[in-house]
């Protein structure tokens, strides 16, 4: 017989209900209504701003694409993004693995040490960060805010990459050594393929703070050509104080990106935080 859910249990559920509407709201909503004002005139966002808009007018878009080389922005942010990204992977998951299936002098100390930049501000950083680049000449260059984005992601990494690694059950290492494997085909060929949602996991976070990220691409870049998107977008505040059909528009083209990328992702994403076991 089906036991009826008490009143205490039927009032904490619609207690979480409408939190996690509220919440989904307060988060989403904003969105929704910066996109939705892209496609308006500037009088109907100042008489009407929570309004529908009466036509769907994309001369915004080509505006910013056209005319303030929204194009060559967007293109910087995406290779400085994806190769940092890809680097940053192939590196952080061979240490990962290394943490978690061998045994070495002062491997927990080391591991902490990485990880414990997780506590330190990007921004005490900065002076190190800024010598380095100039003394290596780096300046103003695509590769040095590369190797910033790359360093920078390692202390995340380790600690998602590790724990899918730990999970990996250390037999099938133990008969990958029998049947004569070395270290890398054991890596390429077992452990990658069972780990690979904690990989799109790590990759995501990393892609997604490489792509918003604004403070380094600020301060070590000074010219259009390595710009990147979040960067030029300050600039097309200052230009677009007045015009907000279009400063929305460039914000738009600036969060698309690392929605869409996310929601192709999300399944694999929520896997590996909720994993505890292999997934095939």
């Amino acid at each position: 017989m089906k036991q009826k859910s008490s009143f205490p249990t039927v009032l904490f559920k619609v207690f979480m209900y409408l939190t996690l509407i509220f919440t989904v709201i307060i988060s989403v909503y904003p969105i929704l209504w910066v996109i939705q004002s892209s496609f308006k005139s500037n009088a109907a966002i100042l008489s009407s701003p929570f309004s529908l808009p009466d036509t769907y007018n994309f001369d915004a878009y080509t505006s910013v694409l056209n005319q303030y080389s929204f194009g060559t922005y967007g293109l910087n942010s995406l290779v400085i993004s994806t190769v940092s990204t890809a680097v940053s992977l192939f590196i952080f998951s061979m240490s990962a693995y290394v943490f978690a299936k061998f045994r070495f002098p002062l491997k927990n100390f080391i591991y902490v040490l990485f990880t414990i930049t997780l506590l330190v501000p990007g921004h005490t950083k900065t002076q190190p960060i800024f010598s380095l680049i100039m003394n290596l000449n780096l300046y103003d260059t695509k590769t040095g805010l590369m190797l910033v984005y790359l360093s920078g992601g390692i202390a995340m990494s380790l600690f998602v990459l590790r724990s899918t690694f730990m999970s990996i059950p250390m037999e099938l290492n133990e008969a990958a050594d029998i049947d004569g494997a070395g270290f890398m085909r054991t890596f390429f060929q077992i452990n990658m393929p069972l780990a690979k949602n904690g990989l799109t996991t790590a990759g995501i976070l990393m892609f997604l703070g490489n792509w918003n990220e604004y403070y380094f691409a600020a301060l070590l870049t000074s010219s259009p050509q390595n710009r990147t998107l979040p960067v030029a977008l300050g600039f097309f505040n200052q230009a677009f104080s007045y015009d907000y059909t279009r400063m929305f528009a460039a914000l738009t083209l600036v969060v698309m990106p690392g929605i869409i990328v996310y929601m192709f992702a999300q399944s694999q994403v929520q896997a590996s935080i909720a994993s505890s076991g292999i997934k095939g």
